[in-house]
């Protein structure tokens, strides 16, 4: 079970990576209720083993590309976010105070915090991309443009996902040029 949810959360960063378009240095947040990858109702069944497969799968393709991952708590600790250090630094964010459990924060984020090198909390990100596993509601943390990615992979265990890139917002009106590449 946990091999095939591994691969499973390997095969759609690797599909989302590619849809969008995503490089090294670029962030994927990502929301994950373990409860609903195994089959439960989000909240009712924390679980280390399933988030661990899901980050571990996850986290190895985003490390291998450069692509920093963010991993969002659940509704307990508001939906801050668990990040690299290094990321925080280079976006300039402020770092709060909170180390995620699996049912405070939630067992995806308490797997990112224990696997970082140097683990953070902060309370806002906007990231390039990201996956919505299970309706943890990720859209708080994509830039504003968001839109939808469709790929092959369409759960991950139980769980539904739902993918996103971001754009920039197109301005100037119908005169306007734009550029296909940031499209």
């Amino acid at each position: 079970m946990y091999d095939e949810i591994f691969n499973q959360a390997k095969s759609a960063a690797k599909q989302l990576i590619d849809s969008a378009k995503l490089k090294s240095g670029d962030v994927m947040v990502i929301g994950c209720s373990s409860s609903e990858v195994a089959g439960e109702k989000i909240g009712t069944y924390s679980s280390t083993d399933v988030a661990n497969a899901v980050f571990g799968g996850i986290y190895q393709v985003l490390k291998a590309e450069g692509i920093f991952l963010a991993a969002q708590c659940c509704e307990h600790l508001n939906r801050a976010i668990i990040i690299e250090k290094e990321l925080a630094d280079r976006k300039m964010l402020d770092v709060v105070n909170v180390v995620p459990q699996p049912k405070a924060g939630g067992s995806f984020a308490t797997a990112a915090y224990n696997s970082f090198e140097n683990a953070v909390a902060v309370e806002h990100i906007k990231a390039d991309a990201g996956i919505d596993i299970g309706g943890t509601l990720i859209g708080m943390h994509l830039k504003e443009v968001a839109v939808p990615v469709r790929i092959d992979v369409k759960t991950i265990g139980q769980a539904n996902i739902l993918c996103a890139r971001t754009r920039p917002k197109f301005i100037g009106g119908s005169r306007a040029n734009y550029d296909d590449n940031l499209m």
